[in-house]
């Protein structure tokens, strides 16, 4: 029994200096705020004491455009969007709670109904009563969710490879990070333990157009993962069960949507497009081939000219000089058509 003792006490040392070995530390929020937050970012105080990282551009008296990223992400996704856009629209976007520079709130919600109050908080401080709003995965949503509860705040939509629509498949490219996080006990791994190998693995799942995946965009997105508090974060909002809000209420969205999609994207396939697209009434559909999951990202000329055309029929701003593109053909309108080959889809 001793020598069992002995044996088993090694192996628990060996384990502990395992798991030390292979543990990343916590970031302060400090020091990446010093590394991430230049000019034009800016934090806002929320009513329940949450500190909003958020970046406004473009002229004031334009129609306002409000951009929701996706899970994992930041609003930096946003920035090939905001470099063609901003010149006609005022373009918002935010680091949503758990994200970014956001990182953990006080209130410790980060369910899809918190983060549709966070939006209308920041708007709120924005003085934005009514915006187009656009969001990418989890945050497109979050921004059909939005649309949903909100109908006079929305002035468009914009749903770029959105989460909320059930689909008969299941995903063969979901990230190893994701189901981790998924995975009771063993997710507590994650507290301590966030290589930057999950990462690039998980952006490589996302990402079709590899051109577009450098290392600054890894380190970024493992900085974020370990700010202080994010990781206790992302294990809690994991931990909340699937909701079917989006789906369920899918007809109360009344604002002209434009609903963007890469028919590569192994997250959430393309099925998901058509089926927002025959919810939505009156919605335009384009599919982006040989695209993955970001296509704000991965086809940013493209992607932005649709907005931009989209956002001059429907908003109409006083000037409206037309964003070129430059990536090549795509498949675009009410009735595109679907990809040959059926796509996986992942949790969002």
């Amino acid at each position: 029994m001793r020598k069992l003792l002995i044996v088993v006490g090694a192996i628990v040392v060996l384990l502990a200096v395992g798991l030390w070995a292979l543990s990343t530390p916590d970031i302060p929020r400090a020091t990446l705020e010093a590394k991430y937050a230049k000019p034009p970012s800016e934090f806002l105080m929320l009513p329940d004491g949450a500190r909003a990282h958020v970046r406004d551009r473009g002229p004031r008296d334009a129609p306002a455009l409000v951009l929701i990223h996706g899970s994992n992400a930041s609003l930096f996704t946003w920035e090939p969007w905001v470099a063609r856009l901003s010149g006609q629209w005022r373009v918002v976007s935010m680091d949503m709670p758990g994200h970014g520079l956001t990182g953990a709130v006080p209130n410790g919600d980060y369910s899809q109904e918190a983060m549709v109050r966070f939006t209308a908080e920041v708007a709120d401080k924005l003085g934005l009563h009514r915006f187009a709003l656009g969001g990418n995965s989890m945050g497109g949503g979050v921004a059909a969710r939005f649309a949903e509860e909100h109908p006079n705040r929305v002035s468009a939509l914009i749903l770029v490879d959105a989460g909320g629509m059930p689909t008969r498949e299941q995903g063969s490219s979901i990230p190893l990070v994701f189901r981790i996080a998924r995975m009771p006990v063993v997710n507590q791994l994650l507290l301590h333990i966030t290589p930057r190998s999950l990462v690039s693995e998980g952006l490589n799942d996302a990402i079709v157009r590899k051109n577009i995946l450098t290392d600054q965009m890894i380190d970024q997105y493992w900085d974020f993962a370990r700010m202080t508090g994010t990781r206790e974060a992302t294990r809690a909002r994991f931990a909340l069960p699937w909701n079917t809000a989006v789906a369920d209420d899918i007809g109360k969205i009344t604002a002209p949507t434009l609903i963007l999609w890469g028919d590569k994207d192994g997250l959430i396939p393309v099925e998901a497009a058509h089926r927002f697209h025959d919810a939505i009434k009156g919605s335009k559909l384009i599919i982006y081939p040989g695209t993955g999951h970001i296509p704000q990202e991965e086809v940013a000329d493209r992607s932005a000219k649709d907005v931009a055309d989209f956002l001059t029929a429907t908003l109409r701003p006083a000037e409206a000089a037309p964003v070129p593109a430059q990536e090549g053909p795509m498949q675009q309108g009410p009735t595109a058509t679907p990809p040959a080959e059926p796509l996986p889809v992942a949790p969002q």
